[in-house]
């Protein structure tokens, strides 16, 4: 591994190649704040991507497509004089060492829960009117939902008992199953809601995390089809002239695979 000297050295390469395409790449000099916003969010599925197949090269890669992303977004804030790259480090500094009082301070914690708890808290004394603050309002819904749970149990609003959040999973599937009966859609989709809403919450009891749960369902239902698919090609046929029972083969030979 690098030595810190050697680290130090390599971001200060990094910052000197965004002077230098901010100043001679007709690209770069065009970017602003805005339009860098969706390119940042799809280097981060591509890093979660990469997490998600345990694929390090790549990670390495995708975690230097977001680390030029954040000091683009810092060269920017100079220009205007708002802030620079050493406003930004030492910002985070700053909320490290006040949201970690056990490390920086004379507070005592026993485990993890408690040191979630006390960033809570911190977090509210800061100025903060909510816990729920800090949850971004365009997380997608999964995530968010995921998020706003973490958050009110770092406040102590939480089940005790993983039985219970179980029980209340069956109960949101029976008031589904009731609205389907009556036919009502905008209440079926309601309930629908809050049967989804209470599994991330049996989740998280699990100790299961939801997102990546789904994606790793998300990518064998992937695996499994594309194999249909090729198996139907040899075949010389498309999926859409076999019947379901055809391709039922297959797929159970995919779930072998």
């Amino acid at each position: 591994m690098n030595t810190r000297a050697q680290q130090l050295q390599a971001f200060e390469r990094l910052l000197d190649i965004m002077d230098d395409l901010r100043e001679k790449c007709p690209w770069d000099k065009k970017q602003t704040l805005e339009s860098l916003r969706h390119l940042t969010i799809e280097e981060t599925y591509e890093l979660g991507d990469a997490i998600l197949d345990n694929d390090l090269p790549e990670i390495k890669k995708e975690l230097g497509d977001l680390l030029l992303h954040i000091v683009f977004y810092a060269k920017i804030g100079s220009e205007t004089n708002d802030f620079d790259i050493a406003d930004v480090a030492n910002s985070i500094c700053d909320k490290l060492i006040d949201r970690h009082p056990h490390i920086y301070g004379d507070v005592v914690v026993e485990n993890e829960e408690q040191v979630k708890q006390n960033w809570e808290k911190l977090k509210l004394k800061e100025g903060r009117t909510s816990v729920l603050e800090g949850v971004p309002k365009s997380l997608p819904a999964l995530v968010k939902a995921s998020r706003i749970q973490d958050k009110v149990k770092g406040v102590g609003f939480d089940w005790e008992e993983t039985h219970q959040v179980w029980e209340k999973v069956q109960e949101e599937i029976a008031e589904l199953q009731v609205e389907i009966a009556a036919n009502n859609q905008d209440k079926m989709e309601a309930e629908f809601g809050d049967v989804l809403f209470s599994m991330i919450n049996y989740a998280r009891f699990l100790n299961i995390n939801p997102e990546d749960a789904l994606e790793r369902t998300n990518k064998k239902f992937i695996k499994r089809f594309q194999y249909l698919e090729s198996k139907a090609s040899t075949l010389g046929k498309s999926l859409s002239d076999m019947t379901l029972a055809e391709m039922d083969v297959f797929w159970e030979e995919a779930k072998k695979v």
